[in-house]
């Protein structure tokens, strides 16, 4: 089939790259303007654009999806079908070009998870399995019919990054099965059960924030699902910490501790919750590189039922 691809972050690229090489015919892709980023603000594209680039194929960058010469533009491809992956909302003159319709691949089990962090959110709510969903694009945002899915368990121990790479590199080869189905005579996708639809929208910085009175199950999933990027966080006085891992395997000798409340047994760093406590293994105080709980021990002395808080208190020298 000759396919327009749409993406923009590294999640985009292993499918971008599986559908070069593939029996397809990849005839241009579509991503999101240059931009200026970190501290110092250099202009620099994103990750689909320089693996674009990388394999030779044309890439377009329009400031809006609903400008008529884009339109005319894309439209010149005479393309089957467009695929999206991690990019923006398409207006529906977009989505309707193709003979073939245009799909896209969401990281959930649709309708499980409908919006832009089903892979956050699935951990959050300490799901055991997740996978992927290629489905036709309509108005309703992740409410087309349904293509195809594939599924695939959920660790207890797996954090967002993990789980985010393992389903990037799951979602070449689906892709491709996914254009086949299109390709079958006779093909007819699937309707969605709205009844079963649940939410994922975007995160914000404040949903991060950890709330140590939660029970120990939820603080866990909490620090997986943020964890490494962005960091669910908390504070020390009034320094920020993300804390980038945690385990619920505990000494069973561990003192009554109180949300929040630290205690160091063996080397672990142990923190309170609404029930049980958690070992803190990876944190990031501010301003400082990663690292493990020994070397945060090491270098930070903690005193007698000093507690992490979910405010930042003022110190007053």
């Amino acid at each position: 089939m000759n396919v327009v691809f749409m993406g923009t972050p590294g999640f985009a690229c292993g499918p971008l790259e599986t559908l070069a090489k593939s029996h397809h015919n990849l005839l241009a892709v579509v991503t999101v303007p240059d931009k200026p980023v970190g501290r110092g603000r250099k202009v620099s594209a994103c990750e689909v654009k320089i693996r674009a680039l990388d394999l030779q194929i044309p890439v377009l960058q329009p400031e809006s999806l609903r400008n008529p010469s884009f339109l005319d533009e894309i439209a010149a491809f005479q393309a089957d079908v467009f695929v999206v992956i991690a990019f923006r909302i398409l207006p529906q003159k977009l989505f309707a070009l193709p003979p073939n319709g245009s799909f896209n691949i969401h990281a959930s089990l649709l309708p499980r998870y409908r919006g832009a962090a089903p892979i956050t959110h699935a951990i959050l709510e300490g799901e055991t399995e997740t996978g992927l969903t290629s489905f036709f694009l309509t108005k309703q945002v992740d409410g087309g019919d349904i293509i195809d899915q594939v599924s695939t368990p959920i660790d207890p121990e797996e954090n967002f990054s993990s789980l985010y790479n393992r389903l990037s590199e799951m979602a070449g080869p689906f892709l491709l099965e996914s254009l086949d189905r299109i390709a079958r005579p006779g093909f007819k996708a699937q309707k969605q059960n709205v009844a079963e639809a649940t939410p994922a929208p975007k995160i914000k910085t404040d949903d991060c924030l950890i709330d140590w009175s939660a029970d120990s199950r939820r603080v866990h999933n909490h620090i997986r699902a943020f964890s490494y990027k962005p960091g669910a966080f908390c504070f020390l006085d009034d320094l920020k910490m993300k804390i980038l891992g945690a385990s619920r395997e505990v000494s069973p000798n561990l003192p009554d501790l109180d949300p929040g409340e630290m205690f160091v047994d063996q080397k672990q760093l142990c923190v309170g919750t609404g029930d049980n406590p958690l070992n803190l293994t990876m944190l990031q105080p501010e301003g400082k590189r990663v690292m493990d709980a020994r070397s945060f021990i090491n270098g930070y002395r903690i005193k007698p039922h000093q507690k992490l808080q979910s405010f930042r208190k003022e110190v007053i020298n």
